[in-house]
């Protein structure tokens, strides 16, 4: 059955991209109901949750070559919402936000309660778990974080739907109040950055007063969890800081390696 949704998905997207595309053309807007045509065009029976279609080209897979190939060199198609129902396929620099293979890590002694890490998943909710019982928020920005709440649903200025996986409240020692919004993504999920972009426009409109510090977590391989800032540049989304760190037992954290770490610049 997964081989074929994404085939099912590809001719969906193919026929929408192709009913609109122009030479030149940097910019495609669609509407939801042009995937129930798409389908009925092509004789392809629709899925039961008719947002995957989107979803998965969004954040899980990538785009058909079909589509790829029609960007300029040096840039991508991606698909952003546009409002209620509404979506645009928008041609940006490349930009694939993925853990770095030459980062150094940090060990960190694992806090994650026994009976959650035996039933915990290699998805975004053990990741999650992973991140508010090692206060690797608090960690990585270097602020007393809170959750206040996961999966946060909302409506943007122009009708988006958006869900943030958390968002935190963060203080610094002056007393300046933060608010991060986190994605988190398993291994086989990526980081996208319309997420990104979506997640400092929600804090923009709902936390208006809050210094707003967008964060992405990624599993890696052997219980390392990479950890990503972004900020906004005159070039669109940037990563400002990514960090890499393995949950350990304690004892397999050495004082040699302690040593190392207080050595580091801060």
């Amino acid at each position: 059955m997964e081989n074929k949704e994404p085939n099912r998905y590809t001719k969906i997207l193919e026929a929408i991209f192709a009913r609109h595309f122009k030479k030149g053309v940097t910019e495609i807007n669609f509407e939801r109901t042009e995937i129930n045509q798409a389908a009925d065009e092509l004789g392809i029976a629709l899925p039961k949750n008719l947002g995957d279609v989107l979803y998965s080209f969004r954040y899980r897979t990538l785009l058909p070559k079909s589509i790829t190939s029609k960007a300029p060199k040096g840039y991508e198609w991606i698909i952003r919402p546009a409002g209620k129902g509404k979506y645009t396929l928008a041609v940006v620099k490349q930009s694939a936000i993925v853990p770095s293979n030459f980062l150094a890590e940090t060990k960190i002694p694992d806090a994650t309660p026994g009976v959650i890490a035996k039933y915990s998943l290699d998805d975004e909710q053990s990741l999650l778990a992973k991140l508010r019982y090692n206060r690797l928020v608090d960690i990585f920005t270097g602020l007393t974080c809170y959750s206040l709440q996961n999966h946060l649903r909302s409506t943007l200025r122009d009708g988006s739907q958006v869900e943030t996986d958390e968002i935190y409240i963060g203080l610094d020692k002056r007393g300046a109040h933060f608010v991060m919004p986190v994605q988190a993504k398993g291994g086989r999920d990526k980081i996208g950055i319309v997420q990104i972009e979506q997640d400092l426009e929600l804090c923009a409109l709902k936390f208006p007063l809050l210094i707003c510090r967008a964060i992405a977590a990624q599993f890696m391989e052997d219980n390392v969890i990479a950890l990503f800032e972004f900020e906004q540049t005159k070039n669109g989304i940037r990563v400002s800081s990514e960090k890499h760190y393995r949950l350990v037992k304690p004892n397999e954290l050495s004082p040699e390696e302690l040593q190392s770490y207080s050595a580091r610049q801060p």
